[in-house]
C-alpha cells in the first residue's frame, strides 16, 4: 500500500514537468507589466492626499502572492474532479450573486457588485465566470450525439441564471462575457450553426424587451449611444473614451516614458488601474509596450486553445475552450473600448488590471489549463 502511495507521488512529481511554461511566463510577464501600470497610475494620487504612493501595488503583490497559491492548488488536484462538484460549485456561486445584492454586499458608485473582506473587496461575479466554465463543461460533457434544440436551450438557462444576476448589479460587460463563454463552449461542443442563430435571434428579443420593461440603466444606454452615435449625446459621455483615446494616441511607437504620462498623472482617464489599464501602457509605453500587453495575452489565449485541440477528454477540452473564449473576449472588450471600437463597459483586464477578484479567478482558470494539460501530456492517467 504504502510502495503504491509512493509510486503515485513520484508520478505526480514527474507531472508536474509537463506544465505549460509558454502559457506560464505569458501569465507572469502580463503580472509584471501589470503592476509597473498599477503603480504609475496611482502613486501621484496617493502621494497628493499623503498616502503611501505604492499602496495599490503592495496590494497587488499581495494579490499575486495568494494567487500563486491558488494557482499551485489548482494543478495539484485531478482536474476531473472538478466534473464531479460543478453543480455545488455552480449553486454556491449562484448563492454569493443573490447575497451580494442584500445588506451584505458593499455598494460602490451605485453598483452593487462586492463583498468587503477584511478590508478587501471580493466580486462574486469574477468567481461566477469560472463556476460557468465548469458546469457547462460538466453538462455539455454528459451529452451524447449531437446537440438537439432542447440541448443547447438547457446550456443557455444555465449561463442565463448568473448572467442576469450579475446584469441586476448592474454589470453589463461581466453578463456579456457569460454570453462570450457560453457561445464558445456550445461551438467547441459541436452545436449546428442554425441552433446558435435561433440562439442569437432569442437573446435579441431578450435584450429588446430588456430595453422595453426598463432593465437596461439610463447610463448604460447613454454608453451604447456615445458609441454607435457620439453625436448625440452629451460631452461628460464621451469623457472617458475621448481621454483613453487621447492617452493611447500621445503614446506614440515607444510611448513617453514610465511614470512621465500627463493623462495618467493628472487622472484625466477614470479608473485607469483598473478598467482602463491598458491606456497607461499606450501612453508611456507606446505602441510597443501596448503591443507586448496584446501579444502575452494573446499568448495566454493560444496556449488555451491548443490544450483544448490536444485533450481528449471532453470536460477538459471543453472546459480549456470556455477559458480561452473567457480571457479572449474579455480582452477584446477591454483594449476596445480604450480604442473607440467597442462600448465602454467595466471589465477588467486579465492579469493586468487591479484587484483581488479578477487575479484569483484567472489564476484558478490558469490553474486548471495547466491541470489539463499536465493530465494530458503527463504519464499520470487515473
Amino acid at each position: 500500500m504504502e510502495l503504491a502511495t509512493g509510486r503515485v507521488v513520484a508520478a505526480e512529481r514527474h507531472a508536474f514537468r509537463h506544465i505549460d511554461p509558454i502559457l506560464l511566463a505569458a501569465a507572469i510577464g502580463l503580472a509584471v507589466i501589470g503592476l509597473f501600470a498599477i503603480y504609475s497610475a496611482t502613486h501621484q494620487s496617493l502621494a497628493a492626499v499623503h498616502l503611501d504612493p505604492g499602496r495599490f501595488v503592495k496590494r497587488q503583490l499581495t494579490f499575486l502572492a495568494v494567487g500563486a497559491v491558488v494557482l499551485m492548488l489548482a494543478v495539484s488536484f485531478d482536474y476531473r474532479l472538478l466534473k464531479v462538484y460543478a453543480g455545488m460549485i455552480y449553486v454556491s456561486s449562484l448563492v454569493l450573486l443573490v447575497l451580494v445584492r442584500t445588506p451584505f454586499g458593499t455598494s460602490v458608485k451605485g453598483a452593487q457588485r462586492w463583498f468587503e473582506l477584511f478590508g478587501f473587496q471580493l466580486a462574486p461575479s469574477e468567481i461566477a465566470k469560472l463556476a460557468l466554465v465548469a458546469m457547462l463543461a460538466a453538462f455539455l460533457s454528459e451529452l451524447r450525439g449531437d446537440l438537439t434544440l432542447q440541448d443547447v436551450f438547457r446550456t443557455a438557462g444555465l449561463a442565463a441564471i448568473p448572467a442576469f444576476l450579475v446584469f441586476l448589479q448592474p454589470d453589463l460587460g461581466s453578463s456579456i462575457v457569460f454570453a462570450a463563454i457560453l457561445v464558445g463552449m456550445l461551438v467547441v461542443a459541436g452545436t449546428r450553426a442554425r441552433y446558435l442563430l435561433v440562439l442569437a435571434l432569442t437573446a435579441v428579443v431578450l435584450i429588446v424587451a430588456g430595453f422595453q420593461v426598463g432593465l437596461v440603466r439610463e447610463y448604460q444606454i447613454e454608453r451604447l449611444q456615445a458609441f454607435l452615435d457620439p453625436a448625440s449625446v452629451s460631452a461628460d459621455a464621451l469623457h472617458n473614451r475621448e481621454q483613453a483615446e487621447i492617452a493611447i494616441g500621445s503614446g506614440g511607437l515607444t510611448g513617453v516614458g514610465f511614470g512621465k504620462g500627463s493623462q495618467t498623472n493628472l487622472d484625466f482617464v477614470p479608473e485607469q488601474h483598473t478598467d482602463f489599464v491598458f491606456t497607461v501602457a499606450g501612453e508611456e509605453l507606446g505602441l510597443l509596450g501596448a503591443g507586448l500587453i496584446i501579444a502575452l495575452l494573446s499568448i495566454v489565449i493560444w496556449r488555451a486553445l491548443t490544450i483544448a485541440a490536444t485533450t481528449p477528454d471532453v470536460f477538459g477540452r471543453v472546459a480549456a475552450a470556455g477559458i480561452a473564449c473567457w480571457f479572449g473576449f474579455q480582452t477584446f472588450q477591454n483594449v476596445g473600448m480604450c480604442l473607440g471600437i467597442m462600448p465602454v463597459t467595466g471589465v477588467p483586464l486579465p492579469f493586468v488590471s487591479y484587484g483581488g477578484s479578477s487575479l484569483f479567478a484567472g489564476m484558478l482558470a490558469l490553474g486548471l489549463l495547466q491541470n489539463i494539460h499536465l493530465r494530458s501530456a503527463g504519464p499520470v492517467r487515473r
